[in-house]
């Protein structure tokens, strides 16, 4: 198997962390590690896997780490522009963007425009800006390999079906969140922790609490759009409380194909990084028996605003789903720090994802501008 230089952007996250295990599990060499303010774990990852560049996105972790490195020859980056340097290194292979929220944008085009094939955990990307990525990777002819459960799922559905007017429409499974079946009076008085309680799987905060408010799927369904060229409309999610099916494809012949498999992002992470290939792998093994049974639901797009928000959005193209994205990433925060309630996430993602107009051809930097008028409008109105 060929040593592959991988470079992975947020490598002290969940993803981080578990696509280093995978890497060490595969024996490939990791380029760069890429972080934001935890220095003494990449101080770690650094002395282990003897990166060529270590990037903080935090001044002072950078001086720090610089500091804590001196005895190495790794070289220690600062802010985006030590992410974007490490994401366009000639020697990598591929760079896992699994970093949360819209600063993974740049080191992705970065990578992109170097040449480097894209293995994306970062949704906001494809969210806020999916015409200019999709467009950069066609133009230099690099793959975007998906590391999202979902998206790594029907990637896998879709091998060997070289007629894409085959494919009738995307089924994306959702777990529900720790929240499903609940009703808006039920959800009043959420706390923080209680949002952090997934019922399947090991996350971040953000992205813990963006499941729990269905946040996630949506983004997930603007992701999907993107990465298989498909109208919103000819993607249906259904919630399946097992985690089992990580999602489907249906045929025009009226076939299904799913992709099944434990909840475990080591799956899809590791498939991302030996694409077209399949090795062994220690995770668990799926037993249909152990489960007994598999559940299906639809999604609640009353009581869960930010799903029918996202799917709106990307209804409307453009930069709405910029809005979309931003305006939640702020509110998220504000939820996390107890200035607002849990329903308010989405009442406030839906205001001020439709608040302005927006332009649906855009360049970057329009992107970044409507990035900071939905950051603004939510600031100004949650009180």
């Amino acid at each position: 198997m060929d040593q592959k230089k991988i470079t992975i952007l947020g490598s002290t996250g969940s993803i981080g962390t578990q696509a280093l295990e995978v890497v060490r599990r595969l024996g490939y060499h990791v380029e760069a590690v890429c972080a934001n303010t935890s220095v003494e774990l990449v101080e770690r990852q650094v002395r282990e896997f003897s990166p060529r560049y270590a990037a903080m996105m935090d001044p002072r972790a950078a001086a720090d780490l610089k500091a804590r490195l001196a005895d190495t020859p790794t070289k220690v980056l600062c802010g985006m522009e030590g992410f974007c340097q490490a994401a366009a290194s000639p020697e990598n292979d591929l760079v896992l963007n699994s970093v949360v929220g819209m600063i993974g944008l740049r080191p992705t085009l970065a990578a992109i425009e170097a040449g480097v094939d894209v293995a994306l955990a970062n949704k906001e990307t494809l969210v806020a800006a999916g015409q200019l990525v999709m467009e950069a990777a066609r133009r230099k002819k690099i793959r975007i390999l998906p590391v999202d459960s979902e998206h790594s799922a029907i990637f896998q559905c879709l091998q060997g079906n070289p007629n894409p007017g085959a494919l009738h429409k995307i089924i994306l499974t959702a777990s529900g969140g720790p929240f499903f079946g609940k009703t808006r009076a039920q959800l009043e008085q959420v706390t923080v922790q209680e949002a952090l309680r997934h019922p399947n799987w090991v996350m971040g905060a953000k992205l813990t609490i963006d499941s729990s408010t269905l946040m996630n799927k949506g983004l997930e369904v603007i992701e999907a759009s993107w990465l298989f060229q498909q109208p919103v409309d000819r993607i249906e999610v259904v919630v399946h409380r097992e985690s089992v099916i990580h999602s489907m494809v249906e045929y025009v012949d009226g076939s299904c194909i799913a992709q099944l498999g434990v909840p475990d992002m080591q799956i899809p992470i590791q498939y991302a990084m030996t694409y077209p290939n399949r090795v062994e792998s220690d995770v668990k093994r799926l037993s249909l028996v152990d489960y007994g049974k598999l559940t299906f639901y639809p999604p609640d797009l009353d009581t869960f605003r930010c799903l029918r928000v996202c799917i709106d959005a990307a209804r409307m193209g453009g930069l709405y789903p910029c809005a979309a994205n931003a305006a939640n990433e702020e509110a998220v925060d504000l939820f996390r720090q107890g200035k607002i309630r849990f329903l308010q996430i989405g009442e406030l993602v839906e205001q001020a994802a439709f608040a302005n107009r927006l332009p649906l051809d855009y360049a970057l930097e329009d992107v970044f501008a409507a990035e900071e008028q939905a950051r603004h409008y939510v600031r100004e109105h949650y009180r």
